[in-house]
């Protein structure tokens, strides 16, 4: 009886070693798990960070093509009112032409009328007149077209007369006067 309670024990011994070996197996395999979920979150992670970081560049690219479009697109639509205000000078200068030679006081009234709505347009529109005559030449507002002697005690390089009235808004010259200018 004894010999078969030692060959039990040695069989219970070598059990609980398996046992012992099994739980410990268990734990490492539980601890490789917990390592690999451990790496796919921070490979996750870090997907994640990268999939932001794109977004937020993205959205920042998007925003700037947003604002640059929308500033084109004011600057395209002033461009083209200052183009049709342009094309309505050659209306104001025959106005003036025609008023300057005009002997009947009725149609100088209605002219002077139609004139004074013209300039009401431009200023509606921010536009000035440049009235260049008795200034010294500036060539950033005006164009000199032609060059008369200066009379004696007169300055060279005055404008003499305006052929042509100029017109800017704001900065921006749209159409240059063209003066005689003294040599």
């Amino acid at each position: 009886m004894m010999a078969e309670k030692e060959i039990k024990t040695g069989e219970n011994a070598s059990e609980n070693a398996e046992k012992k070996n099994k739980k410990a197996a268990k734990p490492s395999a539980k601890n490789e798990e917990l390592e690999r979920v451990k790496a796919e979150l921070a490979t996750a992670q870090a997907e994640a960070e990268e999939s932001k970081r794109k977004w937020y560049s993205v959205a920042a690219e998007y925003e700037n093509y947003r604002r640059r479009t929308s500033a084109q697109a004011a600057q395209r639509y002033a461009d083209g009112r200052n183009d049709v205000v342009s094309a309505i000078f050659p209306i104001g200068d025959n106005l003036s032409r025609a008023l300057s030679v005009c002997s009947d006081e009725n149609t100088k009234k209605g002219l002077e009328m139609v004139l004074a709505s013209f300039h009401k347009v431009l200023e509606a529109e921010g536009v000035e007149e440049i009235d260049p005559l008795g200034q010294v030449f500036d060539a950033t507002v005006a164009e000199a077209i032609m060059a008369m002697p200066a009379a004696e005690g007169e300055e060279s390089g005055i404008v003499k007369m305006v052929h042509e009235k100029g017109y800017k808004k704001g900065d921006k010259v749209l159409r240059y006067a063209k003066v005689v200018v003294t040599q």
